[in-house]
């Protein structure tokens, strides 16, 4: 009696229209858009600073928390949807212009800085092997030394100098100002540059394929 045949049909593999990669891409636009506005506004006060500080964090909070939703699995939203809440209140916070003073901004930055840092980070090390780790880790050391940086400017600095005849100020906000626009540069310059390069098979994937061609070979597939 010959033996029964079975056919498998194999599912076509459909892509996801959302990844890590386009969540980097919406990070980098929004850090892109914060660090031009900040380089070409002759105003680094306080009140600008904050401005632009709160609607780059409430969009970016926005696309964290998108991303918690599609493009991260069950138990890896941690990260997405700690940073997007810590950033949505700061960012609130920051847009509400009868708080806008010297000190709020530096406490506000520095408090971000240092939170989202460390979770990106810590998230970065326990997800190693997985898209976007290194560039998680990465991410999150550039917000920890942002943090620092903030924390090492003076509030009430202040240092008049002249520059062809004009007494000009350089003052501790405008210091502030201009590190989290270049903050802002670097990550919108590194995230585009992951959002875009070729995105390389993660060990956890590897480990999955290498383990279905070997039970696909022990029945009788091609190994």
């Amino acid at each position: 009696m010959p033996a029964a045949s079975h056919t498998r049909t194999a599912r076509p593999a459909t892509g996801r229209p959302f990844t890590v990669r386009t969540v980097q891409l919406a990070r980098a636009l929004m850090a892109a858009v914060a660090a031009i506005m900040i380089t070409f506004s002759p105003d680094h006060s306080a009140a600008v600073g904050l401005s632009l500080f709160g609607g780059f964090a409430i969009v970016t909070s926005l696309v964290l928390i998108v991303a918690a939703i599609i493009v991260h699995r069950a138990g890896q939203r941690w990260p997405s949807v700690l940073m997007g809440a810590i950033t949505l209140v700061l960012g609130m916070a920051a847009s509400i212009s009868t708080w806008r003073t010297d000190a709020l901004f530096f406490v506000l930055v520095i408090t971000w800085a240092a939170l989202t840092g460390l979770v990106e980070l810590i998230s970065g090390i326990r997800s190693r092997g997985q898209e976007g780790s290194r560039d998680a880790i990465t991410i999150g050391a550039l917000g920890l030394l942002l943090a620092v940086l903030q924390l090492s400017v003076p509030v009430g600095f202040v240092q008049d100098y002249a520059v062809e005849g004009h007494e000009m100020s350089l003052t501790g906000i405008i210091i502030g100002v201009g590190l989290f626009g270049g903050y802002a540069a670097i990550v919108a310059v590194f995230l585009g540059i992951a959002g875009l390069a070729p995105a390389a098979k993660s060990t956890a994937t590897t480990g999955e394929t290498t383990a279905g061609a070997d039970r696909l070979a022990d029945h009788g597939g091609e190994a």
